[in-house]
């Protein structure tokens, strides 16, 4: 809606995990290249968690994009499947057939293997990204886990990612699934951005939309919209979507704090309280801090040795 007039060929921020769009923040080249080595190595398990809205479905569509021929990928979305179900979407995703009849766990499994053996052969890699891995069933993560065994006598033939929400991490810890937990040689916790990333990502998306990045949003505006985000990606997203459509519905051509704010209490109370509660927090650790300083001038005033 906006886009024309602010000279913009596309929405720069909308929701959808678009990896052109993919802002490479210090955390997250770090989570790329923990990802990366774990499987050029061939590590077998890994994991990746973080909060919603933080980008990981993002970076791990942007890996699949860069990694090239010489690995067959094969992603899950909605994980809330059976076993059986997930064997029949792994093959379905790999573009792996298992002829007529009943497909059975045992028909699937020896289909994949055929499938990676071949494509061993080739000397070829394969990945499989489960995403929102926090909605598996015990029994399913069971599978995931069996799936693990498909190797050769000196490399993993399957190297799995299981991209999930905290929560992920609080599953793996149980003693159900230890085994599973043990077999994870690689793991990343996802953090939000940092305040002083917030330009680069908006620049960042600015510019992936074809857009002149300068100018658009004011520099105080950034730290407002830091606040209220927490740096998660996805609510910056959500912000400045509805900041440029203020603009637009002003007439004016920066986003300024002004802007800013009036976005952020049409989104609602979930940003009006983020904002107010940092607000707050930060009165309370500068009256903590005040309070510590008259403490210890106190008590250096009363050690200073006056006889």
């Amino acid at each position: 809606m906006y886009e024309a007039y602010f000279g913009l060929k596309e929405n720069p921020f909308t929701l959808s995990p678009d990896p052109r769009y993919l802002y490479l923040s210090p955390r997250h080249r770090e989570a790329l290249n923990c990802l990366l080595y774990a499987i050029h190595e061939k590590k077998g398990f890994m994991a990746l968690t973080g909060g919603i809205g933080t980008g990981k479905t993002t970076l791990c569509r942007f890996m699949l994009a860069n990694l090239g021929d010489s690995v067959a990928t094969a992603l899950i979305f909605n994980p809330a499947l059976s076993d059986l179900e997930l064997l029949k979407t792994v093959n379905q995703e790999f573009g792996i057939r298992i002829g007529r009849g009943r497909g059975t766990k045992k028909r699937y499994i020896d289909a994949l293997n055929d499938f990676l053996l071949a494509n061993f052969s080739r000397g070829k890699n394969a990945v499989l990204i489960i995403d929102e891995a926090q909605n598996l069933p015990r029994e399913t993560l069971e599978q995931v886990r069996m799936l693990s065994n498909l190797e050769t006598a000196n490399e993993k033939l399957l190297q799995i990612v299981l991209l999930g929400q905290p929560e992920l991490r609080e599953m793996l810890m149980l003693p159900s699934l230890r085994q599973l937990n043990e077999r994870i040689t690689v793991r990343y916790d996802l953090k939000p951005l940092v305040r002083k990333d917030v330009r680069g990502y908006l620049e960042h998306r600015l510019a992936a939309a074809s857009g002149n990045t300068r100018g658009l949003f004011s520099q105080a505006s950034y730290g407002c919209i830091y606040r209220a985000s927490g740096g998660i990606p996805r609510r910056i997203n959500a912000i400045c979507d509805r900041a440029l459509l203020v603009a637009y519905g002003k007439d004016k051509r920066t986003v300024d704090r002004r802007i800013v704010r009036a976005a952020i209490r049409d989104l609602g109370s979930s940003y009006l309280a983020r904002t107010s509660g940092q607000r707050r927090r930060f009165w309370l650790e500068m009256a903590i801090a005040l309070l510590l300083w008259a403490v210890m001038t106190i008590l250096g005033y009363l050690q200073w040795p006056w006889f």
